[in-house]
Formats: structure tokens, sequence, C-alpha cells
């Protein structure tokens, strides 16, 4: 899913998500970054993502990000 790496990348350019398991215990994103992470995925997919699910479990890895995604129906 080269899009969320791209949204990724535009919020930490620094880090290399590709590296980490956990992106919160590696400290690649804190809560300001899932906000900005959140708003950019809402914007790129049409989608608009319930404040219930923006909780840490959802935004550790990749593939967090991408079953998140897919519950809203964004295709893998």
């Amino acid at each position: 899913m080269s899009t969320l790496n791209e949204v990724l990348q535009s919020i930490r350019p620094e880090s290399d998500f590709t590296q980490s398991t956990d992106f919160l215990e590696d400290g690649l994103l804190d809560s300001f970054d899932m906000v900005a992470l959140v708003a950019g995925l809402d914007k790129i997919y049409g989608i608009s993502i319930d404040g219930l699910d923006i909780v840490p479990e959802n935004f550790r890895n990749a593939e967090a990000i991408t079953a998140l995604l897919t519950k809203y129906g964004v295709p893998r």
C-alpha cells in the first residue's frame, strides 16, 4: 500500500517505517502524528474514521492501519 507509506513519510520524512513493527513503541508516531495520519487518510480515501477507532492499537504498524482502512471499505 504505497499511499499509506507516502502519507507516513509526509508526516515523518526522517523515519523509516519499513523497519518497524510498532510505530508507537519505536517513537515513529506520537498522538499528534496519529491525528495528522487520520486526516490524511480521510482525505485521500474519502472516508471518515470514527473517533472510537482512533486508538493506538489501530496505528501500531502498517498491517494494523491497513486493517482499519479495510474496515472503512478501502480495498487492500
